[in-house]
């Protein structure tokens, strides 16, 4: 490879990225001469994937999870903790850690569960924990009790870690399972009301300032939570937030009578998408992850009522984010590499490395077709999009995790 014809993006806060130094198997790669199409960047990581071992394992597994992340460009991903058994204590933490040493293709860094089976009643071993953990969550819930938020806040101040929360107040959801919107009002869907997220986002923004913990707010979908994150951060208060694809790309009014639009946070309306895309502008909202939440083809074939919540992301997102994106001219290439990549990696401790990085085609276009998904996910609102770029390799540790060569 010539690397007079590779463009070598180099973050900031990572001056010596030299991907190809020492590497004597990217120089064999045939590319054609004098195209500046091609993009190596250091590898993305997500803080928020759901890679369903132990326990759910025909929705995904660690390998099948880090294989469809390599695809994506991704490196680095940090594991939810909603499994079977929950990692609450050493020995069940120990059971997902084992599975990630056997079997994935890239760094998988698993979260901790904040209270015992996520149960939102006991603080879990965060103690014992700390050390094998990126951060401690109890996604998939939001804690529902203000003292419990408090407590954990506390502990994972003296630890040192980040709380990374799900902000859901149940009392407000009402069997709900899309946004409560024009959409839900004229097709007869109960619908979530934005309240649900934002009011929790509010207390636990307040519960920061006053603990001094590291916060962080998981998949942000309406106009109010930017606002509140937006005011805490000017306060003081130690608190990030990401939001996903879906969420910058799609409104309520793009939704279909189909489980492949059924997510939770439910896709909110062009006000609220509105307010991310400014967020993402003006730097409130610090990282975009994918919030990749596989089910099985029939968990998400029984219409928005009866699928499971829940969308397959993580092979798609650069794709439809640097086209969506970076094409239309509403961020830069620069920026959004501060979004998937540097600042996630900042926020929770993730080294950069050379031996970690991405190549893409960035003049090529292809078509979103979930039937040649690596992730045992399938279902996609972005079915049949055409998007620009491809993932030519990935390298983790200085080993391929993928070749699309």
């Amino acid at each position: 490879m010539n690397a007079g014809r590779m463009n070598i993006y180099i973050p900031k806060l990572f001056r010596d990225f030299d991907p190809l130094k020492g590497k004597d198997f990217l120089k064999r790669v045939s590319l054609p001469e004098n195209d500046n199409r091609y993009f190596i960047f250091p590898g993305f990581c997500d803080v928020h994937v759901h890679f369903r071992e132990p326990g759910f394992s025909y929705k995904e597994t660690i390998r099948s999870g880090s294989m469809a992340a390599a695809r994506g460009g991704y490196t680095d991903v940090c594991t939810m903790p909603n499994l079977s058994p929950v990692p609450d204590s050493i020995e069940h933490l120990r059971e997902e850690t084992d599975i990630i040493r056997d079997t994935a293709v890239i760094k998988v860094h698993p979260y901790g569960a904040l209270t015992v089976g996520e149960k939102g009643a006991e603080i879990s071993d965060m103690e014992g924990m700390a050390p094998d953990v990126v951060a401690f969550s109890d996604d998939g819930k939001g804690i529902q009790k203000k003292e419990m938020m408090r407590e954990a806040m506390r502990r994972a101040r003296l630890l040192g870690k980040v709380i990374a929360a799900h902000c859901e107040d149940e009392s407000l959801i009402n069997d709900g399972y899309i946004n409560e919107g024009d959409y839900a009002r004229e097709h007869g869907h109960p619908g979530i009301s934005s309240m649900s997220e934002w009011i929790q986002i509010k207390r636990d923004a307040d519960l920061a300032l006053e603990t001094r913990a590291k916060y962080h707010v998981c998949h942000i979908s309406t106009k109010e939570s930017v606002e509140i994150i937006r005011e805490a951060k000017k306060k003081g208060a130690d608190i990030t937030c990401e939001t996903a694809p879906h969420y910058i790309l799609l409104d309520d009014s793009m939704i279909r009578e189909e489980g492949r639009f059924k997510m939770n946070p439910p896709l909110r309306s062009k006000k609220d998408r509105e307010a991310i895309i400014e967020g993402l502008l003006d730097g409130t909202i610090d990282m975009i992850a994918t919030d990749h939440a596989p089910h099985s083809d029939e968990e998400k074939s029984k219409g928005l009522k009866g699928s499971a919540f829940g969308i397959t992301g993580i092979e798609t997102a650069f794709q439809l984010l640097y086209t969506g994106l970076v094409m239309k001219g509403i961020i830069s290439l620069d920026r959004l590499i501060e979004l998937m990549c540097i600042n996630p990696r900042t926020r929770f401790g993730i080294p950069f490395s050379d031996s970690d990085f991405t190549m893409w085609d960035l003049g090529s276009e292809t078509v979103i077709d979930s039937s040649r998904f690596i992730s045992k996910g399938h279902s996609t609102p972005f079915e049949g999009w055409t998007v620009t770029g491809r993932c030519l390799l990935t390298v983790s540790d200085g080993k391929t995790a993928y070749s699309g060569i």
